[in-house]
């Protein structure tokens, strides 16, 4: 797995991993920015959508039960992602922090 950082100032946007003949663009955290079948689309999607995507509202997926609901990230680096569970990242909003070995477990997801 290949770190993607920003020329202008180092910053990690997220990371290009090869899997299976195709190349994933991939968050901060790790999570699936999209799949592409050049390596140079990849890197370009982490470098224009990795940070942004950082502000939206992703999809958490609890894996044993398949269920969904709506969270915002907080908090985002390589080892772990900090969530707010719900619609909006307002103080008294429940959070959850999942590692990296619970989102390549299965055990958590974040989509998109």
């Amino acid at each position: 797995m290949d770190e993607v950082r920003r020329a202008g100032d180092g910053e990690l946007c997220g990371f290009v991993d090869e899997r299976d003949g195709r190349w994933l663009a991939l968050s901060v955290f790790g999570a699936v920015l999209g799949e592409h079948r050049h390596e140079v689309d990849a890197w370009d999607r982490v470098l224009t959508e990795g940070l942004a995507s950082l502000t939206e509202r992703w999809t958490l997926v609890y894996g044993p039960t398949a269920r969904e609901e709506v969270a915002c990230i907080l908090e985002a680096n390589p080892s772990q992602v900090t969530v707010a569970r719900g619609y909006d990242a307002l103080p008294g909003v429940p959070t959850l922090t999942i590692t990296a070995g619970q989102l390549t477990s299965g055990e958590w997801a974040l989509r998109r």
